[in-house]
C-alpha cells in the first residue's frame, strides 16, 4: 500500500474532561529500525487513557503524546532490523502511545498475531488488559492451576481479562460484580463463581466459597478500604495484585495479619516498563494463552464500538462505569474490514 503523509488522530488538547479529545491531522510516524508501522483498524479504550487525558498519567518521554495503548490492524511497513513480521500481516499490539490514530509505530516485540477467527475490533480489545494481567497475575504472582483467584471488577476490561486468563490456566476465578447482568457476563468469560457486592457480604461469601480458607490470589482495582478486606479474604501464602486504585490511593491495613498469613502485596504499572520486559510478556501470552483464543468456543469480550472521531463519547461512557467489557474506536480502515 502507499503510505500517506498525514492521518487522522485524536489529540488531548489540554488536561480535562472527554471534551478535550479532538480530531486533528497529524503526520504519519516514521518507522524505526526495530519497529513496525501498523495501519490501525481499531483501538481499545482503557483506564490509563482516561488518566492521561486528565493530566494524571504522562506518557514516557520517547512515546507519542497521543492516547491509545492497544490496537489491531495491518502492518504497513517494517523496520530494517525486523525479521518476524511482513507488510500485510494482520496483527494486534500493545503500543506505547498513539493508538488513537490511523497509523501507529510499535516495537516489533510488542506485536502479536491475530487469534484465529477474531475480528480486528475484537482483537483490539485484548493487548493492554492481557499484557497487564499476564505481567502481574501470571508472571509476578506466579498463578498456577488449581489456585483460587478473587477478581474485582470482573465484568470490566482488566477484570474480564483476569477471569479469562485464570480459567485458561486451570485456576478458579471468583468474580466480584455490581449487578446481575455483570454477573452473567463474568460467568460467560469463565468465572466459576460470582459475588454481587451490592447484595451480598463480600467477605462472608468468599470465605464460604473457599470453605474458610480464603483465596490464593487477588486482582484488585479498588484499593482504599478494600485493601484491608483483601487481606482478610486471602489464604495463607496469598498474593494480592494491585492494578488500580479506583476507590482510593491510601489504606490502613494490619501488618501483623500480613505477617501471620505470609502475604505478598505487589503493584505495578505497565506503560513505563522497558521494551524488553514488554517483549517477554508478549512471548508468555503467545506461548501460554493465544492457543486458547484460537478455539472457536473461546468467549469473546463484550464490545461497544465508536468511530475514531467519537473518542470523547467513549471516554464519557467509560467514566460512567455502567458498561461491561471493552470500548473500541474504529477507524475508516476498520469499517472496511
Amino acid at each position: 500500500m502507499t503510505i500517506p503523509a498525514s492521518m487522522q488522530a485524536i489529540a488531548i488538547t489540554r488536561p480535562g474532561g472527554p471534551e478535550v479529545l479532538q480530531a486533528q491531522s497529524w503526520n504519519v510516524p516514521d518507522c524505526g529500525v526495530d519497529e513496525v508501522l501498523i495501519r490501525v483498524a481499531a483501538a481499545g479504550v482503557n483506564g490509563p487513557d482516561l488518566a492521561q487525558r486528565r493530566g494524571q498519567y504522562d506518557p514516557p518521554p520517547s512515546a507519542s503524546p497521543l492516547p491509545g495503548l492497544e490496537v489491531a490492524g495491518e502492518i504497513a511497513a517494517i523496520g530494517t532490523d525486523v525479521r518476524e513480521w511482513q507488510v500485510g500481516d494482520p496483527v494486534m499490539a500493545l503500543v506505547n502511545g498513539g493508538g488513537y490514530a490511523e497509523f501507529v509505530t510499535v516495537p516489533a516485540g510488542q506485536v502479536l498475531p491475530m487469534p484465529n477467527g477474531w475480528s480486528m475490533t475484537e482483537a483490539a480489545a485484548l493487548p493492554e488488559t492481557w499484557f497487564t494481567v499476564t505481567q502481574t497475575l501470571v508472571m509476578r504472582a506466579e498463578l498456577e492451576a488449581g489456585m483460587t483467584v478473587l477478581v474485582h471488577g470482573a465484568a470490566g476490561g482488566i477484570g474480564g481479562a483476569a477471569v479469562q486468563i485464570t480459567a485458561i490456566l486451570g485456576a478458579k476465578a471468583i468474580g466480584v460484580v455490581s449487578s446481575a447482568a455483570k454477573a452473567e457476563y463474568a460467568r460467560r468469560l469463565g468465572a466459576a463463581a460470582v459475588v454481587n457486592h451490592r447484595e451480598q457480604d463480600l467477605v462472608a461469601e468468599i470465605m464460604k466459597l473457599t470453605d474458610g480458607r480464603g483465596v490464593d490470589r487477588v486482582v484488585d482495582l479498588i484499593g482504599g478500604e478494600m485493601a484491608a478486606r483483601n487481606i482478610e479474604m486471602s489464604a495463607r501464602g496469598g498474593h494480592i495484585v494491585q492494578i488500580a486504585t479506583l476507590g482510593g490511593n491510601t489504606a490502613t491495613v494490619s501488618l501483623r495479619t500480613i505477617m501471620a498469613k505470609q502475604l505478598t502485596l505487589s503493584g505495578s504499572t505497565l506503560r513505563p516498563q522497558p521494551g524488553a520486559t514488554k517483549a517477554r510478556i508478549a512471548s508468555r501470552i503467545r506461548s501460554a494463552l493465544l492457543p486458547a483464543l484460537d478455539d472457536p468456543e473461546c468467549p469473546r469480550p463484550e464490545i461497544a464500538t465508536f468511530l475514531l472521531e467519537e473518542a470523547a463519547s467513549a471516554h464519557a461512557l467509560m467514566e460512567s462505569r455502567g458498561h461491561s467489557g471493552k470500548l473500541v474506536l474504529v477507524t475508516s480502515f476498520g469499517r472496511e474490514q
